[in-house]
């Protein structure tokens, strides 16, 4: 695997956490007893921080990418292994 898909597939697995961390740990102002603001939608976070998303995605991701990177090398799961699937000969 070369340097180049290792950091593509890195890279999307780390978007895809991003997404999947995006609501942990989130309160809304009905939860923290905050005043909404005039136009401020009811379910508008309080307390975003995104760097806490960023290093709870870099960690998910890194632990992601070892497993697959892992499976890759060692080979513990393939296609082949897949029930109903058969190689094209």
């Amino acid at each position: 695997m070369n340097w180049y898909a290792i950091f593509a597939i890195y890279f999307l697995m780390w978007v895809i956490s991003a997404f999947v961390m995006l609501p942990f740990g989130i309160r809304t102002p009905d939860e923290t007893g905050e005043v909404l603001l005039k136009g401020q939608a009811d379910s508008a976070p309080s307390n975003f921080r995104p760097g806490a998303v960023a290093l709870r995605a870099t960690i998910l991701s890194g632990v992601l990418f070892g497993l697959y990177y892992a499976n890759y090398v060692q080979g513990w799961l393939t296609l082949d292994m897949l029930p109903g699937y058969h190689a094209a000969s």
